[in-house]
């Protein structure tokens, strides 16, 4: 007799919900397909130590291949997911490496974790002028315009213009902004210092904006009020309850909630605000005759699967999910989308067997964040800690979640040489100077 053909399961996205479903199927009986468009899992919670030289690229991203080589019901397939047909039970694929394409994708059960970019509120126009901190490539590129800033004023004889080249705007001030903007503080007050001869790095300005009453609106308030402190003790100026309203090549106009309007003389902008759901979830949404929320997101059954469609899960930032009280919704973090990662096969293990399974319940381990050296907060199952004692969790933590033993270890040697020397040993500009950059107008917002 011919076996049965084993369960065929395809999860488009390798980043931590994808990956986690992946990693938990590995013992169950089924054939596991990975789909993404790149062939590396990009630990996001570092990228903006690249864009600051702290790390180099291949450090905190680790190839698929090597991270699946030992699970043998695992393949990874290099290509962009495009659609979906659900009736058909079929993935749409597209950009093959090999030039392919389009191409169907068969499936039983279907894992959708397409992840999320930070959104510019209607005006894309302003990716040119402020590069978003989320792939690597972005961090590539903000880590040329740092750097290349400081580079720029040390020619420019013009008082003012020099200036421009020596301020910083980072806008969002969630974790993400909050560590970009001390790790610039930190690069041009002490990195820095002694490395150029013209110009005088202490003299740069960073600007923290963001829209809400306080920096990380995340944390409790107190922690909120110490990680501000800190970051004004590094030479960050922190803008809460303010706004970007324009970003061009040499400025940004900042509006504050009582209507004042400045416009900054700034070469470099960073964006760390606003999240928007990746594509897919509306095309997912879509084909399923569903809709999807001002962020992009989709919504999902209590046991993350599609109202109607039992066989087709939805995971991590492109979805909406309630939280236990129901007042609100689970953060885009990597700890949700791990677990929901790991829910989903769970769940799929569980059908396998015959067996019922609970809907999904996110357990909540606690925020951390970094604002510079021996500088953090931690709210941790309601322990509130800041300082030296918050840092080192912070980076324990980030350790064991970090793929690989090999980036783990270079990275712990990174951290240890940077600290003890106040060096960064990834100071390369790769992209070409902000001259030969290509450049749009943009309109001032009124």
């Amino acid at each position: 007799m011919k076996p049965e053909s084993p369960h065929r399961v395809v999860v488009v996205g390798g980043g931590f919900g994808g990956l986690k479903a992946v990693r938990g199927l590995r013992r169950a009986p089924v054939e596991v397909t990975l789909v993404d468009r790149q062939n590396f899992m990009l630990f996001q919670p570092l990228v903006y130590q690249v864009a600051t030289g702290a790390l180099s690229p291949a450090e905190i991203a680790t190839p698929l291949r090597v991270i699946l080589r030992r699970q043998r019901n695992a393949r990874v397939v290099q290509a962009e997911a495009t659609g979906f047909d659900l009736e058909r039970r079929e993935v749409l694929l597209d950009r093959l490496p090999n030039g392919g394409g389009p191409a169907r994708l068969g499936y039983d059960t279907l894992i959708v974790a397409g992840g999320s970019r930070y959104s510019y509120f209607g005006h894309e126009e302003w990716r040119t002028h402020a590069p978003e901190l989320k792939s690597l490539a972005g961090a590539l590129d903000i880590r040329s315009r740092v750097l290349g800033a400081f580079e720029a004023a040390e020619v420019e004889p013009d008082p003012v213009r020099r200036q421009s080249w020596l301020t910083f705007v980072v806008v969002g001030a969630g974790p993400t902004g909050v560590e970009m903007a001390g790790q610039i503080a930190e690069l041009a007050h002490d990195a820095l210092r002694r490395d150029f001869r013209w110009v005088d790095t202490t003299r740069a300005r960073v600007l923290l904006v963001e829209a809400a009453d306080r920096v990380l609106a995340g944390f409790p308030e107190q922690l909120s009020r110490r990680a501000s402190r800190s970051l004004e003790g590094l030479g960050v100026t922190p803008l809460a309850r303010h706004t970007v309203v324009d970003v061009t090549a040499d400025s940004v106009a900042i509006e504050s909630r009582d209507g004042d309007l400045e416009r900054v003389g700034a070469r470099t902008a960073i964006w760390a605000a606003g999240v928007t759901a990746s594509g897919l979830a509306a095309k997912l949404a879509d084909e399923a005759g569903l809709d999807v929320d001002r962020a992009g997101r989709l919504s999902v059954e209590p046991g993350l699967t599609l109202p109607g469609r039992p066989e087709v899960f939805a995971i991590g930032d492109m979805v909406r999910v309630q939280t236990p009280d129901g007042r609100g919704t689970l953060p885009g973090l990597a700890p949700v989308a791990m677990q929901q990662g790991h829910y989903a096969a769970g769940v799929i293990r569980s059908r396998l067997r015959g067996r019922a399974h609970a809907p999904f319940r996110y357990i909540d381990k606690g925020n951390l964040a970094t604002i510079g050296r021996s500088r953090a907060v931690a709210d941790v199952k309601g322990v509130r800690l800041s300082g030296f004692l918050a840092w080192a969790i912070w980076l324990l933590v980030h350790l064991v979640y970090l793929s690989g033993f090999q980036n783990r270890l270079l990275v712990f040697v990174r951290w240890t040489i940077s600290f003890l020397t106040r060096g960064r040993g990834a100071r390369l500009i790769t992209a070409p100077p902000a001259a030969d950059r290509p450049s749009m107008s943009v309109a001032g917002a009124e």
